[in-house]
């Protein structure tokens, strides 16, 4: 059976590997509980582990997501039957303007040519807020790289292509006309709580 990358990192008995998703999830569910949502679109769901892990503390009434990978959708849908997991094109989402109170677009960013098209679309069908997360570099290449992964590519992930530090994220984040509200880095990972509608 073929899993993704994202599948064998969430389901990894690697006791530090768990031990960081622990504590990126944790983060997570903070900001998404100071949006305090009642409905929530995950773009980029991939299996579906954001997701679960929201509807599992009871964050919001009604919980979407979506994805372009049916090897992913097909996974999530088997590890997470009850979750509400669809296909569609996080370049163009099938709702309407200002759909959901929260939108979150996780780990889906650093995969995309164009990350600003997305992030557009994203901003679109959310009512107020925005949950962002990318991989913090360098540090995320270096943590491969010291664990001996993606050597090669000193450490950077096959599938990467765009990359940015804490400071370039939140900037680029503003030039897309969105309001940063908090902001951390969870290692390796950066994650941001936005909202629509002007720089800050």
């Amino acid at each position: 059976m073929k899993y993704t990358s994202n599948y064998l990192k969430h389901t990894s008995k690697n006791p530090l590997q768990r031990y960081l998703i622990g504590r990126f999830y944790s983060t997570l569910i903070e900001f998404a509980l100071l949006a305090t949502p009642v409905t929530i679109l995950d773009a980029g769901c991939g299996e579906g582990f954001t997701v679960e892990k929201l509807w599992g503390e009871c964050v919001a009434e009604k919980l979407v997501g979506i994805d372009s990978s049916m090897l992913a959708l097909g996974l999530g849908r088997k590890l997470h039957p009850k979750l509400d997991l669809r296909y569609g094109d996080i370049y163009k989402l099938p709702y309407k303007k200002d759909s959901f109170d929260l939108v979150i677009c996780s780990e889906v960013l650093e995969h995309l040519t164009k990350p600003q098209l997305a992030l557009a679309e994203a901003v679109r069908v959310s009512k107020k807020h925005l949950i962002i997360t990318v991989p913090n570099e360098p540090f995320f290449m270096l943590a491969n790289f010291l664990r001996g992964k993606n050597i090669s590519r000193l450490g950077n992930h096959p599938e990467h292509i765009q990359h940015w530090s804490f400071k370039r994220f939140k900037k680029f984040l503003k030039q897309q006309n969105l309001k940063v509200e908090y902001a951390t880095t969870s290692f390796p990972w950066t994650i941001v709580l936005a909202q629509k509608g002007g720089k800050k």
